[in-house]
């Protein structure tokens, strides 16, 4: 084979190497972070493992929200004599989810979640990427409660201890109201509570208890208890299925009563089902929970523009477009305070490159016109926009070493010429309308006209 054949084919073999490779480093996006390890989970529930079993269900579905707390939590802030059942009905309208309309009776689970935001947001994550695991720490942190002697039946609560069946499996343990109407809220440090924590590399998060929720409260041996609250009209979900299932039951008439927005639709067989809608743009942890959910979110589809791709053609922009922002501002047009986006072009989307710019031949957002960053138009563009882009100091009268089709061509003929070409301009603006200075316009066309006056 020939030098010349050899190198030939080695150019091929490189050119279809890039088209493969290229496409698929591209596509592959950042690595998605690895799964929670079984002590980072428990880390993470400590603090609430031993609520009631739907007051943590309610917890852990609102977590999956983290913005909507925020909101709750401020609404709480400002409205503080209103409480329990009253907040609940209060708020009925917000456009929240309803495990998060359903936290405002428990003020001191909102408050906290709302102060360690960072950690909602983590415990929302591995919820929604690994439900069971977070159900089977739960138990597991439940079961050291109760050797510890810190968890047991009392006024406030009754601990229901369910033995593995014969066959194998996992002792339940349950946390239920004494009294349905009441709900008691534990406060407690998860560094004793449990006996001795057994992963330093992950320390359980803890909050002291309120004191405007648990007054005079001691931690030094198990629980707080604070005050009971009439909230039984916040309760719409239960861990029937959560043990075992690692599903979170929903009563959808009582959902009904919390959220006068509630969409029963969206609850399958009575199982809990995260609402992306509802997640108001945070990001999910990793791609999988991402790919499952960012589906149910009007405009998904569009997701692979934000991380810089477009899947039609006709609404590609270039990089070069994408870096200053569609032509608004080159380093041309801001020497010239020329051709801004006016009045007209605003409304047309700011010199964009849209179909009906395209076809009105103006402002046409070619190749040429990217790679030159100077908004070389058409003729007619050229015409009807002399008279302001052409106001580039230091371009006009010398000449412009762009491209051949520069909207500045034809300008180094000297001041006759220059002259006629600002006159043709004005004649063609005042004839068709377009970028006419008037208002904020004419601000721009006085600071145009001042570079041409120096030069008649």
């Amino acid at each position: 084979m020939s030098n010349w054949n050899k190198r030939w084919a080695s150019a091929v073999f490189l050119w279809l190497f890039t088209l493969v490779t290229i496409p698929a480093y591209a596509d592959s996006g950042p690595e998605s972070p690895a799964a929670f390890k079984p002590e980072e989970i428990e880390a993470l529930v400590a603090p609430i493992a031993l609520y009631p079993d739907s007051v943590l269900a309610q917890v852990l579905m609102a977590s999956t929200y983290p913005l909507e707390i925020v909101h709750a939590a401020r609404w709480v802030k400002a409205n503080p004599n209103v409480k329990g059942d009253a907040a609940v009905k209060a708020v009925e309208n917000q456009p929240w989810d309803t495990s998060v309309k359903s936290l405002v009776a428990f003020p001191q689970i909102l408050e906290p979640m709302n102060d360690k935001i960072d950690w909602t947001q983590k415990l929302g994550d591995a919820f929604l990427a690994q439900q069971k695991d977070v159900f089977a720490a739960v138990q597991r942190l439940r079961a050291r409660a109760q050797e510890s002697g810190n968890l047991k039946s009392n006024e406030q609560q009754n601990v229901v201890v369910e033995q593995a069946p014969a066959g194998g499996g996992q002792t339940v343990v349950k946390i239920e109201p004494a009294n349905p109407q009441v709900i008691y809220v534990p406060a407690y440090n998860p560094t004793t509570v449990y006996g001795a924590w057994s992963y330093p590399a992950y320390p359980p998060t803890y909050w002291p208890p309120p004191p405007a929720y648990y007054p005079g409260a001691a931690l030094a041996t198990g629980f707080a208890w604070g005050i009971g609250l009439a909230a039984a009209g916040a309760i719409f979900s239960d861990c029937n299925s959560c043990w075992g299932g690692g599903n979170v039951n929903i009563n959808v008439n009582k959902a009904a009563n919390i959220n006068r927005n509630f969409d029963r639709t969206k609850v399958q067989g009575g199982r809990w089902q995260h609402d992306a809608s509802h997640r108001q743009g945070v990001a999910y942890r990793d791609n999988a929970t991402r790919d499952k959910f960012a589906g149910q979110v009007a405009g998904a589809d569009r997701r692979s523009e934000y991380r810089g791709r477009t899947t039609d053609a006709s609404t590609r922009v270039g990089a070069t477009d994408r870096a200053n922002a569609g032509n608004r501002a080159t380093a041309a047009d801001r020497g010239s305070a020329g051709n801004r986006a006016s009045v007209a072009d605003r409304s047309a989307g700011g010199n964009r490159a849209t179909t009906a710019d395209r076809s009105a031949g103006g402002n046409r957002a070619t190749t040429a016109d990217r790679s030159a960053a100077a908004n070389r138009g058409s003729a007619s563009n050229r015409a009807s926009t002399s008279g302001v882009n052409r106001a580039s100091s230091g371009n006009f009268g010398g000449g412009y070493s762009g491209g051949r089709d520069s909207a500045f061509s034809g300008v180094g003929g000297g001041a006759a010429a220059s002259q006629r070409s600002y006159d043709r301009g004005r004649s063609s603006m005042q004839g068709s309308g377009v970028n006419r200075p008037s208002g904020g316009g004419g601000g721009r066309g006085g600071g145009g006209g001042g570079g041409f006056g120096g030069r008649r």
